[in-house]
């Protein structure tokens, strides 16, 4: 179930980046970083820890960090020389365990 909730929340993750020209331009916006040190900023920051990640364009890795306590949330692209780029973050973070529909069922 908790799969199910992953490849969901990847899947909103690949539209996000497709929407990101590039990191070079999120770089330029100062959203990015090495990634140690976003990490190490999402959790003491807002106590975010990795809740998944997936392998996008590029062979980017694409992280999905949370709190469960604040609900707080952030969406990273890791670019393979290392940089970390936001890609866009909110509240009201919930993991979610729905299962597939049938199939035939375009819901």
């Amino acid at each position: 179930m908790k799969r199910n909730a992953i490849l969901k929340t990847l899947g909103a993750v690949a539209l996000a980046t497709s929407v990101m020209t590039s990191a070079a331009a999120a770089q330029q916006s100062r959203n990015c970083g090495p990634r140690d040190i976003v990490v190490t900023r999402l959790a003491e920051g807002y106590g975010e820890t990795r809740q998944s990640m997936g392998l996008g364009a590029n062979n980017a890795v694409i992280e999905v960090f949370a709190s469960d306590e604040s609900g707080t949330w952030t969406i990273t692209v890791t670019t393979p020389n290392g940089m970390t780029c936001l890609v866009a973050s909110g509240q009201a973070f919930e993991e979610l365990a729905e299962a597939l529909p049938a199939k035939g069922n375009d819901a």
